[in-house]
């Protein structure tokens, strides 16, 4: 009797299609911090939250011809459907230039600064990092709506361990990156404290550092829920945050 061979039965094209693509590079968590800390530094401080909002997508969508096209559910995710002056304020900005869409369902713009090309991230890896953006600055995350919020919900949970939920950068770092004056920071911590995204904050006047940990559920936690509520709360100088 001849001896038998058993030959592996091809993959099927649907289980083939099915392997996960192993992103190439930082994952979307470090791709939107990096992309936050660039805005803060490209961007006038004048800036406001809604148009960092706005470029902070058009940043991760970005194609390498420099052209990007926001589809109006992607503004309506970020309550900016009905909003033109962010796309006016960065094109004062000299930061994008609207150009005609080829779509009746999107906005397209041309971005003008040249060094985002050194991110080249490919697309899929790029286009996750924007979906990941839009999630962690969502008015459900964020526990309440407008671009403020959204935006340093995003940039909290951009900066927090995915672990822990815990954060640490400087008071002035997140203050430029929300194109918020240092002064009304803590106002804007005590709110989202308050809406449920933060459990607490604290913040030294010395080192200007600033220390956060992200309530369950919130931020980093929507993927990752790894956070012991049971940890005790922060204070601010002496004062309670939680």
């Amino acid at each position: 009797m001849p001896d038998t061979v058993l030959a592996h039965a091809p993959l099927h094209p649907t289980t083939a299609r099915r392997r996960r693509r192993r992103p190439k590079g930082p994952g979307e968590q470090t791709r939107v911090r990096e992309i936050l800390s660039y805005l803060a530094a490209a961007l006038p401080a004048s800036t406001s939250a809604a148009a960092r909002l706005l470029a902070l997508q058009c940043a991760l969508r970005v194609n390498t011809g420099m052209h990007v096209r926001l589809p109006n559910g992607v503004l309506r995710s970020l309550r900016l459907s009905a909003v033109q002056d962010p796309w006016r304020e960065l094109e004062h900005a000299r930061w994008l230039r609207i150009i005609p869409a080829t779509a009746a369902n999107e906005v397209a713009a041309e971005l003008l600064d040249a060094t985002l090309l050194g991110q080249a991230p490919a697309r899929p890896d790029r286009m996750r990092a924007a979906d990941w953006a839009l999630r962690a600055g969502s008015p459900s995350t964020a526990g309440t709506t407008g671009p403020l919020p959204q935006l340093a919900s995003a940039y909290l949970a951009a900066n927090a361990d995915p672990q822990a939920g815990s954060g640490l950068s400087g008071l002035d770092q997140m203050a430029r990156a929300c194109g918020l004056p240092l002064a009304q920071l803590p106002t804007l911590l005590d709110q989202l404290t308050a809406t449920g995204l933060l459990r607490s904050w604290q913040s030294c006047r010395h080192s200007g550092d600033l220390h956060w940990t992200l309530a369950l559920g919130r931020g980093v936690h929507d993927t990752n829920r790894q956070y012991d509520p049971t940890a005790p709360g922060a204070t601010d100088e002496g004062r309670a945050r939680t």
